[in-house]
């Protein structure tokens, strides 16, 4: 950026985004400082970075400092990002910088972004694929994994960027050509002091010219309607109507950038189910924003593969009992999906849940449990629910202990399920206070399975 050549610049968080925002800012002609408050991470970014000044646990900035640019995890109460709002120094996330970044090119590339509680990976996964199907120059970024700079440096012409809440809070420009807002529900209110703040963020991505929403969440199409969008198309599971997408007949119908145009057989969309065919919907709409064909949307759907520990089938045993690993279910909008997918289920819950309420979820979802294991930090919590709302239902609760718990959860729950169950690790909650992240929960499910069962 030719604005920040010779400005100081303190970067929060020396992890993925942390160093390619440094890069960047680097290549800009800033002078860059980056601090974290692991000593570790930083060293690790000494033979990667020439030039930075890396400083661990800075509390408040440098003198001379003119920007911050922060790492999308850091709290805006956190001690140095609160020193820097005070001396009225602007904190911004790696996304804004990205779009930033993008508004000084002559040919900047478009943005097609996704947020939401749930199925966002899944959906800008489908997005991509249909992208390349129409051989756009595309690529997946954001959230999903490889930073948005480090996608608009390698020249990419279109961004499919996947958005946390933390990213579109520290983002206060961006507006994507077309946005989506998937779903809403209680998640990261610990992070956000509320769910008024975590609604306002997810909005920001409906404020560009087209915005998409889920119909079917009433707080979605609320924020939909206020929309300052130029077009506002909402989707549906049930028949669409005009200036809608839905679902037809068993085919997926666009009547928003098409004249009732059936475009893919639902039966064909994976991962299957009513949340499978919502993300399709949505990345259909995002594709259908920027122009793509209708046979680029089937051939992209028909070769989207999901990504790994979402509702993933790991065996059936002997005594026909499914074991099914749906590790990426972080919170409890995403484990009522997985669950209502199953008649009878044996549940794995528990972890971490940022400050969410499960007495919803075990209430409606009681009819089909036959039992629970619980594990985490807060698997008192899931406990509790359970003997209000589903006092007959048997659980079990799993200290951890050792290295790894899973084969002690998945001998519980075998011994709960009877011929025709599904034994679901669908956790309602963060992975963080046993195991790495979400996949490593998944992978140490998958591997007690194989281990109880010798099925592989």
């Amino acid at each position: 950026m030719t604005k920040l050549a010779g400005s100081k610049v303190l970067v929060a968080g020396a992890g993925v985004t942390g160093r390619s925002a440094a890069e960047a800012l680097l290549a800009a002609g800033a002078e860059v400082v980056v601090t974290d408050t692991s000593p570790q991470r930083l060293a690790a970014l000494e033979t990667l970075l020439e030039g930075v000044d890396l400083v661990p646990g800075l509390t408040e900035p440098p003198a001379g400092t003119s920007l911050v640019v922060t790492s999308p995890g850091w709290q805006p109460s956190s001690p140095l990002l609160a020193a820097a709002s005070s001396a009225g120094i602007e904190v911004i996330g790696d996304v804004e910088l990205a779009w930033r970044m993008a508004a000084e090119l002559a040919d900047p590339p478009v943005w097609l972004a996704v947020t939401g509680t749930n199925g966002k990976t899944t959906t800008v996964g489908m997005l991509e694929s249909i992208l390349h199907a129409a051989g756009a120059d595309a690529v997946a970024c954001g959230n999903v994994g490889l930073p948005v700079v480090d996608a608009l440096l390698a020249g990419r012409r279109v961004l499919a960027v996947e958005l946390s809440s933390f990213q579109l809070h520290w983002a206060p420009s961006v507006k994507p050509q077309a946005g989506a807002l998937l779903n809403l529900a209680e998640d990261h209110l610990d992070w956000h002091g509320g769910m008024d703040a975590y609604a306002r963020a997810k909005a920001q991505v409906l404020t560009g010219e087209v915005a998409i929403g889920w119909l079917e969440d009433d707080l979605v199409a609320d924020l939909l309607e206020a929309s300052p969008a130029r077009d506002q198309v909402g989707f549906t599971l049930g028949e669409p109507a005009d200036g809608q997408l839905g679902v037809r007949d068993g085919w997926l119908v666009d009547r928003a950038f098409a004249d009732d145009e059936p475009l893919v057989e639902v039966a064909k969309i994976r991962p299957a189910g009513p949340p499978g065919i919502a993300d399709a919907l949505a990345a259909t709409a995002l594709a259908r924003a920027y122009g793509v064909p209708s046979e680029a949307v089937r051939e992209g759907l028909e070769a989207f593969e999901p990504a790994a520990h979402r509702a993933v089938l790991v065996t059936v045993d002997s005594d026909d009992v499914r074991y099914v690993n749906d590790s990426k279910a972080t919170n409890p909008h995403a484990a009522v999906a997985s669950l209502r997918a199953y008649d009878s289920v044996v549940w794995i819950a528990g972890g971490l849940l940022k400050g969410a309420s499960v007495d919803d979820m075990v209430r409606t979802e009681a009819h089909r449990l036959r039992g629970a294991v619980l594990i985490g930090a807060d698997r008192a919590v899931l406990a509790e629910a359970l003997a209000r709302h589903a006092p007959d239902v048997p659980v079990r609760v799993v200290d951890a202990a050792g290295d790894d718990p899973m084969p002690a959860v998945v001998a519980a729950a075998r011994e709960l399920a009877q011929p025709g169950d599904t034994v679901l690790l669908a956790p309602a909650a963060a992975s963080m206070d046993m195991f790495t992240d979400y996949a490593h929960r998944g992978r140490a499910f998958a591997d007690a399975v194989v281990a109880l069962t010798g099925d592989r």
